[in-house]
């Protein structure tokens, strides 16, 4: 008989976590090497759905389970929500949900799901997936320490600082948000150790993200990223629902109620994961029974696996580099499991995508990795002299006079970074400055994400152009954007 010697004062090991659209996972750093924590059915991966019972929250595997039976309860791909607000086009798209009305929840800016009587955030429901995580690593760990989480390249501002809230909430110590394709870049490189040029082309259950880095004797340099946090496996899911509903002969509008909806959704997950090894797959409906077809399926979905081409292009092209001058691609996320993914990435780029290391676990192992290196730990220890050196996603900027966008800090700029502007008055005797924050790359501000206004009141009355308002950006290693306002004749300042 073995029996496992636990000491109690064995110091909290750091965990990296992959919170992602259909699965997250946890993983640590053991005897140098990262490995993913698994239940005790041996699986590491944990689907990511929340089920609101009337006696409690359920999470992972069980929940999933009940989704078909409870769909407003149930909430699935929790990530496509986060930092989006309530009148966000993404929210309102197919799906079983009901969300909660501006009386029950004034604040637009945060979607809220009406479940069982009570109202819940995706932050939320966030931090009950990753308090989850939480809990199979201290099965596994006794002792959790300090928590590397990571998050989509292309996500903005908001929804950053959203996981980074849901992590805290969670009960973790964020010791960073890292970039996912920077973190499986992170974990392949040293894998393989192997120095150059390489795409990450990274796509999940809801979001899609290309960077393109160097590795050279570890130093891991991001040079461009792009992406769609609205583009994903989620999508290709849709498209196949949408037809399967149509097979059953089920006006969706009439009546796709959402149990069906739901229903609908997990048919067509099920059948798209058949076609990947199978030339068709059979499906049954609301009493209707069927065949698809791969050739089917990729017609279905091809659209939406091409909208991947121009951010990859626009991100070799903010690299200055072209696609001969890669010395790999790596693919990341369940979704590039679809053969039509992979025939599409080797066409448009023209080599052999490597996928040799899990496109599901990648990501987590390389979240590990930074964790133990933070954390001081391990691999620090054993000698592995690893530098990060990841980048801002979307430009951040100020909406000037005729909602034009001055830009202050750039995409692609290496953080953590710093830049300041300076602003004027445009009025005579104007008493204060409203300034309004946005990240994206359109010209006008109204076609850009809206990150925050506040207003500098109090300047004294003076001819315009007197008045001069310095503005610092500050962009810390977690792509988290702080903002300082400093009016020069009064001193007066304000920040957010």
């Amino acid at each position: 008989m073995l029996f496992e010697i636990f000491d109690p004062k064995a110091r909290p090991r750091p965990i990296g976590i992959d919170l992602g659209t259909t699965n997250s996972l946890v993983a640590f750093v053991r005897d140098g090497r990262p490995v993913c924590v698994t239940d005790c059915n041996g699986k590491a991966l944990l689907p990511s759905v929340v089920y609101y019972a009337e006696q409690g929250v359920v999470v992972g595997e069980p929940a999933k389970e009940t989704a078909a039976e409870h769909p407003r309860e149930t909430i699935v791909s929790v990530k496509r929500f986060m930092g989006r607000g309530a009148d966000d086009a993404e929210t309102r798209r197919l799906g079983p949900y009901e969300f909660a009305g501006a009386d029950e929840a004034p604040n637009r800016r945060v979607v809220h799901f009406k479940v069982n009587r009570q109202v819940v955030t995706p932050v939320e429901v966030s931090a009950e997936i990753l308090r989850a995580l939480r809990d199979l690593a201290k099965d596994e760990l006794r002792a959790v320490g300090p928590a590397v989480i990571t998050v989509p390249a292309y996500f903005d501002d908001a929804q950053r600082q959203a996981t980074k809230d849901a992590g805290r909430l969670a009960g973790l110590e964020v010791l960073r948000l890292l970039n996912e394709p920077t973190a499986a870049a992170l974990a392949y490189g040293l894998d393989k150790k192997q120095n150059g040029l390489f795409l990450v082309y990274d796509l999940g259950g809801g979001t899609f993200d290309v960077t393109v880095l160097s590795l050279e004797d570890g130093v891991f340099q991001v040079k461009s990223t792009g992406g769609d946090s609205a583009l994903g496996g989620d999508d290709l899911d849709r498209a196949l629902a949408h037809a399967l509903l149509a097979k059953a002969g089920v006006d969706e509008a009439e009546h796709a109620s959402p149990a069906l909806v739901r229903t609908a959704l997990d048919e067509a997950r099920r059948v798209k994961h058949a076609l990947t090894d199978a030339p068709s797959a059979a499906f049954a409906l609301a009493e209707a029974k069927g065949t698809v077809t791969r050739q089917e399926f990729e017609a279905l979905v091809k659209p939406i696996v091409d909208r991947t081409a121009a951010p990859v292009r626009r991100a070799l092209r903010d690299a200055g580099v072209s696609a001969a001058d890669l010395d790999g691609v790596i693919l990341v996320g369940g979704a590039t499991r679809t053969p039509l993914v992979r025939r599409t990435v080797r066409e448009l780029l023209g080599k052999e995508p490597l996928a040799d290391i899990d496109p599901d676990q990648v990501v987590a192992l390389g979240a590990a990795v930074q964790a133990d290196l933070l954390a001081g730990e391990q691999l620090a220890n054993a000698g592995e002299d690893v530098l990060l050196l990841d980048v801002v996603p979307l430009s951040l900027g100020i909406e000037t006079m005729g909602g034009v966008v001055d830009k202050i800090i750039p995409r692609n700029t290496t953080i953590p970074t710093g830049a300041r502007a300076s602003f004027t008055t445009y009025a005579d005797n104007q008493t204060g400055f409203e300034l309004h924050v946005v990240q994206g790359e359109r010209e006008l501000a109204q076609d850009c994400r809206s990150l925050a206004r506040f207003t500098l009141k109090g300047i004294p009355p003076m001819p315009a152009g007197m008045a001069r308002l310095d503005v610092t950006f500050k962009v810390d290693a977690d792509g988290l954007l702080h903002v300082h306002a400093l009016e020069g004749v009064t001193r007066i300042e304000q920040s957010i």
